[in-house]
This record gives structure tokens, sequence and C-alpha cells, in this order.
């Protein structure tokens, strides 16, 4: 995903629409929450007055006002359908009421002083948050049922608030069955996501931040976490917001100016967040990674439907706009090169292994493979497909495709390796004589500095790792040919199609290269060494790929056509290095044409020999 704080691009423009105070308040305003549903606003205010807000010819009126007079309001929500509200106080009282305002029931919980309150997806259950940091389970007629396990608090005796409870509602469908969905999050940094209010093993984070909101975005699949984090370069503390999918991988950071934020907000779309930093509320653009790829004059795409439990994914051929349906289950990721696509898919089975699905143009399975590590990053070539988990990763040459049984998608097959895959742990150094890890349990050994990106060429294989450390291994014998450091870890990276420079992007959206062949020399040794990461670098980078031979052809020409002979003759130049791939003969002509509408002579008659 990309994260973007200047206001261009997918997300609409912020255009301040209305600017109202609303003056039924005469203290602060605590507490605020949207009913979607019937578009009411209601909020709360340090006095614990209660006021909702409906929208009549273009103002906010007051429709309703409710004063308990005892106590502070500490949160209150609306159930998904926007039917029921449920009120906590700080003094343990709670109050159930529907959208007409009419009081459902009350309760008094002795002893317990209140923070938080979140629904389930379907109204069931409700959650409770108390100042202690424990989170109690009721049914939706006050009935209480038990606690939730914290795992994530383990190691803690006191010194925490709980500063969220969220619950992802579920409207937009899930990205696959039993997917984590409830967050809770402390401001030390602690947080688990959980499949369920009993769930005992949920997904842990312990984030080096003080956390001070959190908030799923619309479609469940990506979950923000704003705060601030203590840097040594700088003496106060940096607002940032970390975003992770809800099986707690880390996807990006963002920085965010002002000196104390409080809360961040989804736009309803989730192609933006909303952040409140001092007196000010910044928006950010969001760019999800979409589940895509394009081969073959063909475009696959993957979409959720909320009635579907199975992703949705198409193959539209771009010249005829014919399009064809499959639906997959678990699908993680797509990728895409030359004549072929594979479909990443976590497999239904006890050993949770994962299968990837080579298709052609039209989506019919040609040949797949199962693999026992996690596919957390793919690259593929015209000839091979790289998996890499966090610790290890996996190549396939799968060149010889055979005629594939569409009904062994479902069903786990052992296969014994024919020389086509290989198997690495991250920390290896395989001299490329070998076959790699026959062992699996090797292969999740862990590793004190995971994988954090790949990518491959006709020529190599590079592994990027979170200390910034980048490994080359050469195709097709995966030898460790070189090891170099970068001055960030990246964030994902792609090489050009002569394996000679590597684009980097980093977890701050930050674009830089990397050139394998530029002659540097260490500063410790005096030695000359290969290997520099260029001092070029431009902010706010949400993709990158690479121009290819055809590009440069079609862009000289373009250049020439423009009026432009000088750059026109710079872009044909580099026609030189794919003469095996345009014709020589075309190559060199356009050169000499470009080089004498330029008046370079001496180019033109060196081009025509």
């Amino acid at each position: 995903m990309l994260l973007d704080a200047k206001l261009k691009g997918l997300a609409a423009p912020s255009n301040l629409s209305m600017n109202q105070t609303l003056e039924g308040h005469s203290d602060t305003v605590k507490v605020i929450t949207w009913n979607e549903k019937h578009h009411k606003l209601t909020t709360s205010d340090q006095k614990g007055l209660i006021i909702v807000w409906i929208l009549y010819k273009g103002a906010w009126y007051e429709e309703m006002i409710n004063d308990r007079n005892k106590s502070v309001v500490c949160d209150m929500k609306w159930n998904t359908e926007g039917q029921k509200i449920c009120i906590a106080y700080e003094d343990g009282a709670i109050i159930m009421g529907s959208v007409d305002w009419n009081r459902i029931w009350g309760k008094e919980l002795k002893g317990i002083k209140l923070s938080k309150v979140e629904w389930s997806p379907d109204s069931k259950i409700i959650l409770f948050g108390t100042n202690t940091g424990e989170v109690h389970i009721y049914d939706n007629i006050g009935n209480s049922i038990g606690a939730v396990s914290l795992p994530c608090l383990e190691g803690e005796v006191s010194g925490y608030n709980l500063v969220s409870v969220e619950w992802y509602n579920g409207k937009s469908g899930y990205r696959e069955e039993n997917c984590p969905q409830l967050a809770i999050a402390y401001d030390i940094g602690r947080c688990q996501i959980m499949r369920h209010e009993f769930d005992d093993e949920p997904v842990l984070l312990n984030i080096t931040m003080t956390i001070v909101s959190l908030k799923w975005s619309c479609k469940g699949d990506v979950l923000a976490i704003a705060g601030s984090q203590k840097t040594s370069s700088q003496d106060r503390d940096v607002n940032i917001v970390q975003f992770y999918n809800p099986f707690g991988q880390h996807l990006r950071t963002l920085k965010v100016p002002g000196k104390e934020m409080k809360a961040v907000s989804w736009e309803g779309s989730s192609l933006r967040i909303s952040l409140a930093v001092d007196s000010f509320i910044y928006f950010a653009n969001i760019r999800p990674d979409y589940k895509w790829g394009y081969f073959a004059n063909t475009l696959v795409y993957a979409f959720t439907k909320p009635e579907r439990s199975e992703w949705v994914v198409i193959f539209r051929d771009t010249k005829s706009n014919e399009r064809y349906v499959k639906y997959v289950r678990n699908l993680i990721s797509i990728t895409a090169a030359a004549e072929h696509c594979v479909l990443v898919t976590r497999a239904d089975d006890a050993n949770m292994q994962h299968v990837l699905v080579l298709c052609n143009a039209i989506g019919t399975p040609l040949d797949s493979r199962y693999i026992g590590i996690e596919p957390c990053f793919m690259a593929m070539t015209a000839g091979y497909v790289v998996a890499a988990s966090r610790e290890a990763f996996y190549t396939w040459n799968y060149k010889s495709t055979r005629k594939f049984n569409t009904s062994e998608l479902t069903q786990t097959i052992t296969r014994k390796r024919d020389g086509t895959e290989k198997l690495f742990h991250a920390d290896d150094v395989p001299s490329g004589a070998g076959e790699g890890i026959q062992d699996i349990k090797k292969a999740l050994a862990s590793t004190s500095d995971p994988v954090c990106a790949v990518c491959v060429s006709e020529k190599l294989v590079v592994l990027g790792r979170e200390s910034g450390t980048i490994q080359c291994y050469s195709l097709p014998r995966l030898g460790l040919e070189n090891k170099y450091v970068l001055n960030c870890p990246p964030y994902q990276f792609t090489m050009n199609s002569n394996s000679t420079k590597l684009a980097i992007i980093d977890i701050s959206g930050i674009l830089t290269f990397f050139d394998f062949e530029a002659k540097t020399t260490n500063i410790q040794t005096g030695r000359e060494q290969y290997g520099e990461h260029l001092k070029f670098e431009r902010k706010d980078a949400w993709d990158m790929k690479w121009a290819d031979a055809f590009h440069f052809y079609l862009l000289a020409q373009r250049q020439l056509y423009e009026g432009r002979p000088d750059a026109a003759l710079r872009t044909a130049m580099q026609l030189k290095d794919y003469d095996d791939i345009i014709d020589p003969i075309d190559a060199y002509s356009l050169i000499a044409l470009t080089a004498c509408s330029n008046k370079a002579f001496g180019v033109c008659s060196k081009s025509t020999l």
C-alpha cells in the first residue's frame, strides 16, 4: 500500500463542505460516534451531556438530549445495523437505547470503571473495556459471558492503559475465512488481533510506539495504528501511523507533523485516512496493494464480495475484451510474467501449506506446487517463480509445464522434487552445487534478520533483509554471489532487464537506486569494490517498473516526432544493449536517424557500419 500525504491521485481533494459549531455543548466534547445507516451524529461532553444531531436543510440540529447527570460518558457505539446504541459511563453504568431513543435496558457494573465499548459484527456480543485494561464479554441483553484472554500483556504487571477495542463490522466481506477481525490495543505498544472473542491464539503485536488510537479500514484488510515514537535523532516524539494487515504483517509507516496526535479515522472508500493532530486535521491518500497482474495481453485481478467467501478472479483479454471468471478460496497474491501468472493460495488442510497455481491467459490451471513456507513475497520471470517467507526462499523452474487436472487443486499432493524446485534458508550460503534444503523444519528455523523483499531477473535472485542487506544468487545454479548493504531496509524492489541496477522503495515510500556495477572504494580497507547505493531519491513513491527495449524504441520515435532530437538520440542509444530483443537493423537504423537529426554525423556513420 502507498501512503501519500499530498492530496492528489485516486482520492478526491479535501474540500471543507461545512463548518458549524455544535452550540448545545458548553464543555469539551469527549466522545463522538456516527450512525452510518440513519446519518445521525451522537456527541457527549466532559459533563456527560449526550446530544443526537440530524442534518436538516444544510445545518445540524438537535434531535435528542440526554443528561444522566451522574458520570461522564467514556464511550458509545452504534451497532452494525444502526438500530441500537450502547453507552458506557466511567462509573460502570451501561445504557442500551434504540435509534428512536427508547431505553431498551440499563445495567450498573459495581466496582468497575469502564473505558471502552464495542459491538460484534452480528450485534450479539458487546465488549466492555475497563480502566484496569480488562475486556469483559456480555450478550446484547446485558448478561455476562466471560472475559477476553489478553496474551499481549504477558509479562506486564501494571503501567498500561486500554486505548482501543475495534471489531471490523464485516460489511464488505472478509479477505479469507476465519480472518482476524477484533483488535485490542494498549498505550504501551501491545496489541492483539483476534478471530473472535474467545480466540486463544491471537496475532500479537509489540510495537515500539505509544498507541493512542487504531481503526480498521472499511474492508477490514488494513489496520491503522496511530501514536508517537521516540527517536534518537530528535528531542521530541514523532507522530506516526503504522499499517498492518489482519495477520500482523507490517505494511507501511506514515510520519505525521505536529506535536500530539489524538485520533485516526478512515474514509468510506478506504482510499483516505484523516488524522487529528493538535488543532489540525490531516488527510493522507491510501493506495492499497491490489491483487493484480498483466501478462500476454491479459489483465488478471481479484476482489471480494460480501456474499461470497471466495475471491473473484477475473482474466480479461485487453484486445478482445473477453472475460473469464474464476472463484478462488484463500487467495493471498497474484504475480505474472511473460505468458503465465501464478495464483498463491492457502491450502485447506491441517498442515497450512500454500499452493502456487500456474495459470494461462484464460485462467486454466496448468501446473501447481505445494510449498511448506508462507509466501510473503513473490516474484516471477518467463522461467522462474520465487516465493519468500520471512526466513527462507523457494524457487520453481516452471518452463516445462504439463497438462494439469484441476481436480488436483483441492487435494494435498506430496511431490518429490525433480530438480525444478529448490528451497534455501536466508542464512544459508549455497555454493550452487546442491539441491537446497530437503527438511522443511530447517527452512522454518527463525532468523535474527527477516526477509522483507524479493525480486528476480533472468540472471539473479535478489533477497532483501530488514538490516538493509541484499543477497544476490545466480541463476540457474542459485549460488550466493554477492552481499551488499543498503542505506535503508527495502519495502519492495525490482531489477532492470540486464540485472545491473536495482530500483528500491523503502518503508517510508522513498525511491532510490543501487548500481551493481559501480566501482567504489571501501573507506575502512581502502580496497576497490563493486556496488553503490546511488544518491538519487524521490519521495512518495508507490510503485515502479523498469522500461524495457520496446519502451525505449517507441519513446525515441515519439521524441523525434515532437522535435526533440537530442532526447531522441539519448534514448535510441540505449537500444544497443538490447540487440538480443530488438532486431539490430531496426535499432541501429533508429540510432542513425536520430543522430542525423541531431547533426551527430559521426554517430550516424558508425550506426550504418
